[in-house]
């Protein structure tokens, strides 16, 4: 397939693998979908998580010419499948011993981030996809990397590289429409921005 999903650290793979088998985890995780699942469940497409920096256009006024917001890694996340369909997701997190188990959870990015990737599929391109955070936003979209080759857990994102919104975006960017990185970083810039003083009338 188009996408080449990069491989997770084997730690992190291991904890979910080992929380899955928890009964305890997978009860106190309190994911309804978890623990009603009949059958195996297996954690699939695993995506590295990245938050993005403060990109407001004074932040992009004083920055060099031609440079890109950075990110940082801070986890990685698989889609907890059942069948044929993802069911919820686990996160892992980087500790001072190495890659552990953070949570579990459900609910609409699980299902959107679904939705994106076969989006993503469907371009016929090739891609590494990622998963690109904007917490002042409450937005996180999937972020479709050119470079195949690179290290997941490195980067910033690439003027050509795509971003697609997943479901619930903030108002005013669609959900589920691919965007480039040039095109989208601008309108989260605008939105961070501090409102403007209003200046009463003398």
């Amino acid at each position: 397939m188009p996408l080449h999903v990069p491989p997770a650290p084997a730690p992190a793979l291991r904890s979910v693998l080992a929380a899955l088998g928890s009964p305890t985890a997978v009860r106190d995780a309190r994911t309804p979908a978890l623990q009603s699942v009949q059958g195996p469940l297996s954690p699939e497409l695993p995506l590295p998580v990245h938050v993005l920096d403060h990109v407001s256009p004074a932040a992009r006024a004083t920055a060099p010419a031609g440079r890109t917001p950075r990110t940082r890694l801070a986890g990685w996340r698989f889609l907890i499948r059942s069948g044929d369909h993802a069911v919820a997701a686990a996160d892992t997190m980087l500790t001072a011993d190495g890659w552990a188990f953070s949570r579990f959870f459900e609910g609409p990015y699980v299902t959107a981030t679904e939705r994106a990737v076969r989006q993503a599929d469907a371009l016929g391109t090739a891609y590494q996809p990622r998963l690109l955070s904007v917490p002042e936003l409450y937005m996180l979209t999937l972020w479709l990397h050119g470079d195949t080759d690179a290290d997941a857990s490195t980067g910033s994102p690439a003027p050509a590289d795509i971003l697609v919104p997943l479901a619930p975006a903030p108002p005013g960017i669609a959900a589920h429409r691919p965007h480039r990185v040039a095109e989208l970083l601008p309108m989260i810039g605008l939105r961070l921005a501090p409102a403007p003083l209003l200046r009463t009338p003398a």
